[in-house]
């Protein structure tokens, strides 16, 4: 059995939504019952391969909620990811997806450390973040989206907002490994981390966020933010793809302008209907089919009975690894979604 640990985007979105599943004792609350609300099994998931084969899962909800590390509410961040794995673990799920800032918690507070949750040992090799398919997913929209829109990657800047974390790095390895894109603009926080990323490339430049947008006709934007951030479509190329790998994915709403086409970074569709109801509650176009790419890797593992953690540790994603989850993904009927 695979599982899925995810939470809402907003303290208003997760009101919303107990309501929708018959939780009104959460409908009403404010941050402070969130911080101490329990994870809970919300769904039960039967996902079909086009090979045929029929696999099982369950949707954690973990509580979490972004204004927790907005208002540096970090000890209840942490045990919310905790106990959702503690959780999933005791429930015999064989191997569970990290989904949205799980992972980013989870790494970046060094979660290891703190194996023992109540009376259960947690045995890390149960997950993985997903970030690997995530990876694989964006740079094939890259690929294709940029053909839908008459962008050649042989004549194209790609600017990596995001660029040293798991997914960003991930990102720019296959971009100079498996494509002719023109330049890479790196972008991120850590200037030690950009140029240990730009000596392990032999290429890239690193730049600010405002010098490095106007100049990108490619803009993949995975850096992890619990808030939104605001750009002026103005700045940008004309055609310009944005990809918006975060969560939540709020560029869409925020960007409105006919020659730059935001894409939903990080979604793959499935060739069958999916039996669950969560993907509705996180507002997918088509529910029974788009789902983040996270998620799906646990389905992949499940399928492939690699119950493994796939997807582990800051910066360890290779491309020979992204092209593995890569073959699983087209092998059970899963694509990046498009334009």
């Amino acid at each position: 059995m695979f599982g899925l640990i995810g939470h809402l985007t907003s303290l208003e979105h997760a009101q919303a939504v107990a309501r929708d599943l018959g939780y009104p004792e959460y409908a009403d609350q404010g941050l402070d019952f969130w911080c101490s609300a329990p994870p809970q099994i919300v769904d039960h998931i039967t996902v079909t391969s086009v090979t045929g084969q029929k696999i099982e899962g369950k949707y954690v909800e973990s509580c979490f909620l972004p204004e927790m590390l907005a208002t540096r509410r970090i000890k209840a961040a942490t045990r919310k990811v905790l106990n959702a794995m503690a959780l999933a673990q005791k429930h015999d799920i064989d191997i569970t997806a990290l989904g949205g800032f799980s992972s980013i918690i989870f790494e970046n507070f060094n979660l290891e450390q703190f194996k023992q949750v109540r009376n259960i040992e947690l045995e890390f090799e149960r997950f993985t973040t997903g970030n690997t398919h995530t990876a694989y997913i964006i740079c094939r929209q890259v690929e294709q989206a940029s053909k839908q829109l008459g962008i050649e990657l042989s004549n194209a800047t790609v600017a990596v907002c995001g660029a040293t974390g798991d997914i960003g790095s991930a990102v720019c390895r296959w971009l100079d490994a498996k494509t002719d894109v023109k330049d890479l603009l790196l972008i991120a926080r850590n200037q030690e981390r950009l140029t240990n990323l730009q000596a392990e490339l032999g290429r890239g430049k690193i730049l600010a966020l405002e010098e490095a947008l106007p100049l990108a006709d490619i803009i993949v934007w995975v850096a992890s933010m619990p808030k939104g951030m605001e750009i002026d479509p103005t700045e940008l190329k004309k055609p310009c793809l944005l990809i918006d790998g975060g969560y939540p994915k709020n560029l869409a709403t925020k960007i409105q302008h006919p020659d730059v086409y935001v894409l939903n970074g990080g979604i793959v569709e499935h060739s069958l209907d999916i039996d669950w109801k969560i993907m509705k509650i996180v507002n997918m176009d088509v529910p029974e089919r788009q789902l983040f790419a996270c998620f799906a890797e646990s389905m992949l593992l499940e399928f492939e009975k690699l119950h493994t953690n796939f997807s582990w540790g800051r910066n360890q994603i290779t491309v020979e690894k992204m092209e593995q989850i890569g073959q699983v993904s087209v092998k059970h009927g899963f694509r990046p979604l498009l334009v």
